[in-house]
């Protein structure tokens, strides 16, 4: 399929700058997958779509604290070190600017450590190492990355983590889940919602434009994804009583439809996943998706354009212009059922 099928125009008026507060008073898109008819309401009224036994997954990810600014030791040169993801011991992949004041060997002071740029690659990504502890460094120094499109100075650090984020691993916010609050966990509990958690540490790829001419031919990057026992048996439960697994973001999509693919139920399971959901792909783990709304050309609008059809979901993000929703990782969000 050509990539421009994916393609759609969202002038900045729409890219939400802040998050809403309270955060559970964002507008929802309520969309029925088989009809493509919508309904329009706001996130707090979640439960009125469920049914109890329901089971709401989500990704429990937390946001590291993962730009890092020092200065290059010789020189004493401003130099902004972006963390994606770690390598092995105290080696990590890392995007580095101005990448081309920097060679190999280069040390650059960031608080009381120096970081040391072993290994230059392509679009400004080196391999780095830390003289110290990375993660007391990333603590006392690090500062919470927001997308490039995110222009708003005035940003709490809280504001781009879910409540429940728990496990310090991504480089950005599993934003389908910043709509939730404690009290309508809680009351979604006392409703008979299940909630179950999984981990998708998410890479900074995923803000990353397809660009192949043909979606198939795009090479879609690995994230590492665990889901504990427990957890695991939380969904099977829920499946087997003939509630819907619903999954909270693309990420908790990713991570279910790729431990069904490997071992044709849903189990304890940890590693990379590669994969890719374009349409064609047939959804053996999940009955209905909470999301935001994505960027043109990327690959999680076509994901979601393989679970509800593409043309529906184009139809769907115009209707939410008309009416003036907000987009992106702060905006507003839709029920796919």
């Amino acid at each position: 399929m050509d990539i421009q099928q994916f393609d759609y125009q969202l002038p900045s008026k729409y890219i939400a700058q802040k998050p809403i507060h309270p955060r559970n008073c964002a507008r929802m898109m309520v969309l029925d997958r088989a009809s493509g008819q919508i309904r329009h309401d706001r996130f707090y009224n979640l439960g009125s779509y469920l049914r109890p036994g329901d089971c709401l997954v989500v990704n429990q990810s937390k946001v590291l604290r993962c730009r890092l600014k020092g200065k290059k030791a010789d020189t004493q040169a401003k130099i902004e070190c972006f963390v994606l993801k770690k390598v092995q011991n105290n080696c990590y992949l890392a995007l580095l600017k101005p990448f081309k004041r920097l060679k190999e060997g280069s040390r650059v002071r960031i608080g009381d450590q120096m970081m040391c740029v072993e290994q230059k690659k392509d679009r400004g990504k080196a391999l780095v190492t830390f003289s110290g502890n990375p993660q007391a460094l990333f603590r006392q120094y690090g500062l919470i990355p927001l997308p490039p499109y995110i222009q708003s100075k005035h940003i709490e650090e809280t504001d781009y983590q879910t409540v429940y984020a728990d496990r310090e691993g991504s480089v950005a916010a599993p934003t389908a889940g910043l709509h939730f609050t404690d009290d309508q966990i809680q009351s979604l509990k006392q409703e008979g919602i299940v909630f179950a958690k999984i981990t998708l540490n998410i890479g900074m790829d995923t803000f990353m434009p397809i660009r192949e001419k043909e979606i198939e031919k795009h090479n879609m990057h690995s994230e590492y994804y665990q889901i504990e026992q427990g957890e695991a048996h939380t969904i099977r439960q829920a499946r087997k009583a003939g509630a819907r697994i619903i999954a909270v973001g693309t990420t908790s999509v990713r991570v279910l439809e790729t431990v069904m693919e490997k071992h044709g139920a849903i189990c304890a399971d940890q590693g990379e996943t590669s994969l890719y959901i374009y349409p064609g792909y047939t959804f053996r783990a999940v009955e209905a998706i909470i999301t935001n709304f994505h960027l043109p050309r990327s690959t999680l609008l076509v994901m979601i354009s393989a679970f509800t059809g593409r043309k529906k979901l184009l139809s769907a993000y115009k209707e939410a212009k008309h009416k003036n929703y907000r987009f992106y990782s702060f905006g507003d969000c839709m029920l796919i059922m």
